[in-house]
């Protein structure tokens, strides 16, 4: 699982965002719509990275096309500490 946090968060241009919305959706489950005004975000570019996080196994879904709530996946929630780690050390990285 760490290396494909990694690759998600840090090894892209994308892995901010993907990381703002796993931070995100730890708090609380949210629909696309939510997410995008949570975090100031296109909708389209939240559907895609939550396309993203959900083929890796990092989000699941409910509800149907339209009306689909996302949560963060079991596997995800007992790596969060793990991206925490992650996220702590690209950060530190950007202050130096």
């Amino acid at each position: 699982m760490n290396k494909i946090l990694w690759w998600l968060i840090a090894g892209s241009g994308g892995g901010p965002n993907r990381a703002r919305i796993i931070m995100e959706l730890y708090e609380s489950p949210n629909n696309a719509n939510q997410l995008a005004e949570k975090l100031n975000l296109n909708y389209k570019t939240i559907r895609h990275h939550l396309k993203i996080l959900e083929e890796n196994k990092i989000v699941t879904t409910e509800g149907k096309k339209y009306g689909e709530i996302y949560f963060l996946s079991d596997i995800m929630i007992k790596n969060y500490e793990a991206f925490n780690q992650i996220w702590s050390e690209l950060k530190k990285k950007e202050r130096e």
